[in-house]
């Protein structure tokens, strides 16, 4: 086993990591610690390549035991779509968006949920729970039931109806409540603290941030081991943000890439910005948003457990924290759609428009290399319905040809 402890992401107190763990004392995320050195003579470039690709593939740096069968629903490597179109829209070299819509349950959650629910089983667990604002859920549900496990998910009024009905059909008990998403957090939590679950929310249990780190060891193994300039992430919670700017270091500690890091950008709603807020104001913490409202729902936490954590990989990496307005979230959702193919989830279009804004700012440069990084797949999300309805007998292709676009 590679992984040695956990540590308290603020006081650096050590955790053993041979027990299920929640929060430390201090009530901050732990981080699991690896032995690097070890980590180092298993993992090269050239190893690295001969193996099957996936999550799975990098198993020193992931926390399960050796020997311990991961709960897997053939987690993939995402790809790497170039937008070009946008780029020459904006006049800009092309964004490169890493597609994560492509993992099971159609959302970058599986790839936390696939280690958390992996070490859950390890440890015995029979229920689990959390709170969601929709992908995180159905995540659960679909691992927990792959791990014979039963599991409870509660969400927020306004979680979009598919992802509530998605979750159910995995077998979840849940729960449809009015509040935000920390306040359905708030009961998992009660719950867990008289025995009746394991509490598996964002950033509460250590092993959600190992699996979403594996992001940033894909996206550097993609770039030949050259990162790029700047990455944009869609941040809620910030799990994935917080975990990829580890990997790096982890990466960096192994020998397989150098101390040159990308800037990172934290994008949130203009309707939900506590990170946008608090980086502003220079704040180490942020303060609660009160009245969260965005279409992305993805990116409505009002209160993030690691805060601290996000702002911190932000300045450390010379990166920024950008809000954008619902306008510009759908147009940029429907520009990667019908330029380039590519129908990104809200989410996604709310990075999209954060690097347009971060052009106009000179916060980017237009010949630098950004990556998007698109958390679901945007069929999971309402499309506004734009056909148009005809009779047959009424048809005529020569109209239907001089409607088309491009024609």
């Amino acid at each position: 086993m590679f992984m040695t402890h956990l540590e308290c992401s603020l006081t650096g107190e050590r955790y053993e990591s041979d027990r299920l763990q929640n929060l430390s004392k201090a009530g901050k995320p732990l981080l699991a610690c690896y032995d690097l050195e070890a980590v180092a003579a298993r993992l090269s470039p050239e190893k690295l390549a001969k193996r099957p690709g996936g999550m799975w593939k990098w198993r020193e740096l992931l926390p399960l035991p050796e020997g311990a069968e991961p709960v897997s629903l053939g987690e993939p490597e995402t790809p790497l779509i170039r937008l070009d179109h946008v780029g020459l829209k904006q006049g800009a070299r092309a964004p490169i968006v890493k597609d994560e819509g492509r993992l099971p349950t159609g959302s970058f959650k599986a790839r936390g949920m696939a280690a958390a629910v992996s070490m859950a089983k390890h440890f015995g667990v029979e229920r689990i729970a959390l709170p969601t604002n929709g992908n995180a859920g159905a995540a659960l549900a679909a691992y927990a039931a792959r791990a014979g496990m039963a599991s409870l998910v509660i969400c927020p009024a306004e979680t979009p109806d598919i992802n509530v009905r998605e979750t159910a059909a995995y077998g979840a008990e849940v729960i449809v409540a009015d509040g935000q998403i920390d306040e359905c957090g708030r009961i998992v939590g009660e719950g867990a603290a008289l025995g009746r679950w394991f509490d598996c929310s964002t950033l509460k249990e250590p092993y959600r941030l190992e699996g979403k780190k594996v992001m940033g060891l894909e996206l550097a193994e993609q770039f030949g081991w050259d990162l790029p300039d700047v990455i944009f992430y869609p941040t809620g919670g910030g799990t994935g943000l917080i975990g990829m700017w580890k990997g790096f270091e982890e990466l960096d500690r192994i020998g397989l890439i150098g101390p040159k890091r990308p800037r990172m950008i934290a994008v949130q709603a203009a309707g939900c910005a506590p990170m946008v807020r608090a980086w502003e104001n220079g704040d180490e913490f942020a303060e609660r948003w009160e009245g969260a409202a965005t279409m992305a729902t993805g990116i409505r936490v009002p209160k993030a457990v690691g805060d601290f954590l996000i702002l911190r990989a932000v300045r450390d990496s010379g990166g920024a924290a950008i809000a954008v307005e619902e306008e510009a979230i759908m147009e940029a959702v429907d520009d990667a759609a019908r330029l380039d193919g590519m129908l990104l989830c809200r989410e996604g279009g709310a990075v999209l428009a954060a690097w347009r804004l971060a052009l106009q700012r000179g916060l980017v440069g237009k010949d630098e290399r950004a990556v998007l990084f698109n958390c679901a797949n945007g069929n999971k999300y309402p499309l506004a319905d734009k056909s148009r309805r005809m009779k047959l007998a009424e048809m005529d292709a020569g109209s239907l040809q001089s409607s088309m676009r491009g024609a």
